[in-house]
């Protein structure tokens, strides 16, 4: 009987230790552990296939025009940030989080989430069960009222537009506005922001698009339409710093103009570099 107590009373200790350890546990920890996704996440992948930046713009042009007419966001807005935000549907957190613009959790995020380094290490970043979500939450996102005067504006204007994401600290980069209407320019965003009288208009500009997608190939990125004299082609020994250095861009501008989303570069790879 009293080896039965000793066994009994050294179960509920351990059981009590398990318990007060579990209580310190912080929320954040918590949803990590039970909510995230790994890196390594094979399943979320599996079926990917890459994007040209004209290929994103096809597939996208449906949801953010749909959001423009739901939420008064410009659609060429919307466009321009997927594509620079998740390097044209192939960023690490596009292919792995269907997340094409890069928001982070916050407070009242309910949802699964994925850790990355960004501005500080090991970040929260929103999951999505598929890209349409992530344009919907991004809508959603814009809805906060340190962006309500950018519904002020005129749906056609997104210049202003551009200039106000920054100004309301959606990007830290200094360039975020001129990276978004370079963007919008080179790829005539800006037809998808024209009143629904203009649909037919579109529809004939859209089949331009198309024949130059298939004539381009699947290696074009948001650069190979630029006139040969602005282009540069990747020797051996390139960086993407030392070329940055070499036309007076930055690697970031540099990333973004190609739609480059980590460091990694090819001999032979074909690149923008003048803005």
């Amino acid at each position: 009987m009293q080896k039965l107590l000793c066994l009994l009373f050294i179960a509920a200790i351990g059981f009590s230790s398990c318990s007060s350890k579990k209580g310190t546990i912080s929320n954040r920890q918590v949803r990590r552990n039970n909510n995230s996704i790994k890196k390594d996440n094979s399943d979320a992948i599996s079926d990917y296939k890459p994007y040209t930046s004209l290929s994103y713009i096809e597939r996208f042009k449906g949801i953010a025009i749909e959001e423009m007419n739901l939420n008064g966001i410009p659609a060429s807005i919307t466009l321009a940030q997927g594509l620079f935000e998740s390097g044209a549907g192939n960023s690490e957190l596009a292919k792995i989080a269907n997340n094409h613009f890069g928001i982070k959790c916050t407070s009242e995020w309910r949802g699964k989430s994925y850790y990355k380094d960004d501005d500080s290490a090991n970040e929260c970043f929103r999951v999505y069960d598929n890209p349409d979500n992530s344009y919907r939450d991004h809508s959603a996102f814009l809805k906060r009222k340190n962006y309500a005067k950018l519904f002020e504006l005129d749906k056609n204007d997104y210049e202003g537009w551009a200039r106000g994401l920054k100004q309301a600290g959606y990007a830290t980069n200094p360039k975020y506005p001129e990276l978004l209407i370079n963007i919008i320019v080179r790829y005539h965003l800006d037809q998808y922001d024209r009143p629904e009288g203009e649909v037919q208009k579109i529809k004939r500009e859209d089949r331009v698009l198309t024949q130059i997608n298939n004539n381009i190939g699947k290696t074009d990125t948001l650069t190979q339409t630029r006139p040969d004299d602005k282009i540069y082609t990747v020797k051996q020994g390139d960086t993407l710093y030392n070329i940055s250095k070499r036309f007076g861009i930055t690697v970031d501008e540099l990333k973004a103009l190609n739609s480059i989303p980590d460091n990694h570069i090819a001999i032979g790879q074909k690149l923008i570099v003048v803005k």
